[in-house]
Parts: structure tokens; C-alpha cells; sequence
């Protein structure tokens, strides 16, 4: 069949890839230019040549990208009832494997079982900006999850692939300093989600001497980073984040550094969250640094505690400290800064160790690195004074420790039994509150 020429302009598109996002068009017209995709899309399948193939591919996401609202929920919802597993042949290769486990009836099995839509995708991914298309694509299912929960499977299908295509073998780590392309710089002052990036000179800051800034980035995009992480050079383990992030703050002497405090980790692709490489990249970035510094003895980070001030008011028992942070002045006033000190320390302990999301712990934060083999170490009243910090959690910060030799240990621990590794001192401050409470509940 003729393969339809396609403008570069419209293919330049899909570096920033979404759906038409205004319009209006009638249900007809929505369902009749959906089928013409979906109708590309069986033709994408049965096509065998790579050249046209890749054309094909090309024209569906330039025609899915023209899409009106209405016609993307068509589209959506005939790309799971068109391309999912059929069930009878699931079943008849299901019974077929059970009565004869042969290695030729399970290869049937799992051809049946998997979704035509993978296969789908795959080819997708063969037009050029295909792979950057198709992480857009996941991010809009992601934000549209809520709304059309029926569309779940094509996100688990995108999902199961980019893991796939974005596993670590295929990530390149680079040193990201002010010599890096501006274009990949202005990437980090739009991407930066735990402490925004106020300007170049603010950037700059953070690539000087005595800081480090690494980046995964994969081949299908170049200029791209897919997750970036702030380092600090210290002397002595941080306790507070405003020092660090000071754009005007003295430069330490990175010789005379003993510790490496990770302040910021970045994912910068929402269509790529749940792919596992964040742990990857504290570890590797870890082994740079000691091996450029070897007097750097301590990898931690200073990590917000992003829910803690929300529990509180979840919980009626903790009602009393949620209404005291409401006081606009309460910093101001030195009893109830110290009262509160004295009990929201060792209740955050107590929040971070018990607190439960079903078997882990309800803090995203806790199960990042506890996932990845860090010990909880500290907990720091005020680490974090910008308006962000306040309103998640008082202020409060952890200290999370990266003991290069416990990490494997500690991530077997955690993933095999949940356990949370801690220091003891946060351990004595989460039992301090539980036996306060105890004493309370008499």
C-alpha cells in the first residue's frame, strides 16, 4: 500500500507530546477520526516491512497528536477493546498448558496472554521521537487515571515496556557542571521538584566546586535528562537544607570534605514514574565521588518528611499539635516552638518507623531510600524553614544514611520482611513517644 509523506513540522511535535488540548467536535466526528487512527493501528500490526512500518508509525502518532478531547477517550477506549487479549484463547491455551506443560504449549500461553497492544507499542516506538511519544503518552494516562480507570491496562502495557527500554543497562551517567549545553541546563531549572531552582544564578551555585550534579540520560534522549541528583560537599553531615541551597553561601574546600549529602533527586519524566532507577543513581553516583574524594566517608541525604504535618490532622488523637501549627506565629514564640520541639521530634520518629501504606511506611520519602538500602538516621527539628517545608511538615527533616557495605543487606531486609534499618537514636525517640502515649492512654 502507498505510504503517505509526513510533514517535518507536524513530526517536530512530538518533542513535546500530548493531545490537541482545545476544540470542540461532535460524538460522530470524535468517534470517526478515533477509528482512523485505530484502523492505522491494525495496519501498524500487519505490517512487515521496516521502512514502511516506521512511516506507519510516524503518521499514527502525528494523526493521534491532532486528536480533539472527545476523539482521545474514543481512541483510548477502543485501543482496550481492540487490542487486549482475547479470553477464549487465553482459556484454550491456559487448558492446553495444564493438561500437556510442554515448553511448545506454555510459548503459546504467553503469546496469547500478552496484549496485542504491546506489540503495538513496540512498533510505535520505531517512528522517530517514537520513545519520547510514548513516555508523554503514559504521563496523560497517568494524570487521566482517576477519570477513565478503564484505561489502566494501556498504561500497565506502557509501563511494563519503558521498564524494558529504560532499564539501567541503557542509562549513561553523566557529570552535569556549568560547562553542560545550556539546553540540558535550563532542563534541570524547569525540572528541579524538591527545591526550585530560582535562576542561573542560583545554578550556578549548585555546580560549583564543592557540589556535584549527576544525571541518568538514555539514548532515545539525548538532551534529556531522565532523573538528576544534587550533591553537597560538607564537612559533618548536614542537619538543615537552607545552607545548602544559599546561592550566595562560602565554598568549602572539596578536599577538606568528609561527607557527601544528597539534597535533591529528581525524576524528571512523569510518564516514566515506577520505572526503579533512582536507586541505581544514588548508588553510582556514590562510588564517583568516593573515588574522585576519597576523604568523603558519609553518603546521607536531608530529605523532607512530605506528609507528616497531613497525618496529623488525619488522626484525631493528634488533632492538639495539627491546630498549634495553624498558629501563624507559633515560631515566634519561644515556649510553643520548644513545646513543640520537644513532642513533634519524637512523634515524626514515631511517623517514620509506624506509620503504614499497607506493609511500608506511609512516608514516600521512607520507602524511596529505605527501598534502596539507606538507614534512617536522624531527624532534624527546622531542617527545612522555606514555605514548602512548614507546610508538609513543620520544618521537620531526615537524615538518610548510604553505608556503602550495609546497603545491600539493608535492601534485602526491607523488601524480603518491610523492616525500616534506623539509627538508634531515632529508635529511643520513636519509643519515648510510644511509652508517652502509653502513660497518656491509662
Amino acid at each position: 500500500m502507498p505510504v503517505k509523506r509526513v510533514n517535518p513540522v507536524r513530526l517536530a511535535q512530538f518533542f513535546r507530546f500530548s493531545p490537541k488540548p482545545n476544540g470542540a467536535s461532535s460524538p460522530r466526528d470524535a468517534s470517526r477520526a478515533a477509528q482512523k487512527v485505530i484502523k492505522l493501528c491494525h495496519s501498524l500490526l500487519s505490517e512487515r516491512g521496516e521502512v514502511s512500518g516506521r512511516h506507519l508509525a510516524t503518521e499514527i502518532l502525528t494523526e493521534y497528536k491532532s486528536l480533539e478531547p472527545a476523539a482521545v477517550t474514543a481512541f483510548f477506549n477502543l485501543l482496550v477493546q481492540e487490542f487486549s487479549p482475547d479470553p477464549a484463547e487465553v482459556g484454550k491455551a491456559g487448558d492446553a498448558y495444564r493438561k500437556e506443560p510442554t515448553p511448545e504449549n506454555l510459548a503459546r500461553l504467553q503469546d496469547v496472554v500478552e496484549p496485542p497492544r504491546q506489540e503495538l507499542i513496540r512498533r510505535l516506538n520505531m517512528a522517530p521521537g517514537g520513545t519520547r511519544a510514548l513516555v508523554e503518552m503514559r504521563a496523560f494516562l497517568l494524570k487521566e487515571a482517576d477519570r477513565h480507570p478503564g484505561w489502566a491496562p494501556i498504561s500497565a502495557d506502557l509501563a511494563h515496556l519503558l521498564t524494558s527500554w529504560f532499564n539501567r543497562g541503557f542509562l549513561v551517567l553523566r557529570r552535569i557542571d556549568w560547562q553542560t549545553p545550556a539546553s540540558v541546563l535550563e532542563k534541570l531549572i524547569e525540572y528541579e521538584a524538591v527545591h526550585q531552582i530560582q535562576g542561573w544564578h542560583d545554578l550556578r551555585r549548585r555546580l560549583e566546586a564543592d557540589r556535584r550534579c549527576y544525571g541518568f540520560f538514555h539514548p532515545a534522549l539525548p538532551e534529556e535528562p531522565i532523573i538528576f541528583i544534587e550533591v553537597a560537599l560538607t564537612r559533618g553531615m548536614s542537619a538543615k537544607v537552607q545552607a545548602l541551597l544559599d546561592p550566595d553561601s562560602p565554598l568549602v574546600d572539596p578536599e577538606s570534605a568528609d561527607s557527601a549529602m544528597f539534597y535533591s533527586i529528581t525524576n524528571c519524566q512523569k510518564g516514566l514514574r515506577g520505572v526503579p532507577f533512582g536507586s541505581f543513581l544514588i548508588k553510582q553516583v556514590a562510588e564517583e565521588v568516593g573515588k574522585e574524594l576519597p576523604r568523603i566517608k558519609k553518603f546521607a541525604t536531608v530529605s523532607p518528611v512530605p506528609d507528616f504535618r497531613q497525618w496529623l490532622r488525619d488522626n484525631p488523637e493528634f488533632a492538639s499539635y495539627a491546630a498549634k501549627l495553624e498558629t501563624a506565629d507559633w515560631r515566634s514564640d519561644k515556649q510553643l516552638s520548644a513545646e513543640l520541639q520537644r513532642d513533634l521530634v519524637p512523634l515524626c520518629a514515631y511517623y517514620l518507623l509506624h506509620a503504614k501504606q499497607g506493609k511500608e511506611p506511609r512516608d514516600p520519602v521512607a520507602r524511596f531510600h529505605l527501598r534502596n538500602g539507606a538507614r534512617l538516621d536522624r531527624i532534624n527539628w527546622l531542617g527545612d524553614t522555606s514555605s514548602m517545608g512548614m507546610q508538609r511538615s513543620a520544618g521537620i527533616m531526615a537524615n538518610y544514611v548510604y553505608k556503602l557495605e550495609d546497603v545491600e543487606r539493608n535492601h534485602e531486609s526491607y523488601i524480603k520482611a518491610y523492616k525500616v534499618t534506623a539509627s538508634r537514636e531515632v529508635e529511643m525517640l520513636a519509643k519515648r513517644f510510644h511509652q508517652a502515649r502509653q502513660l497518656i492512654n491509662s
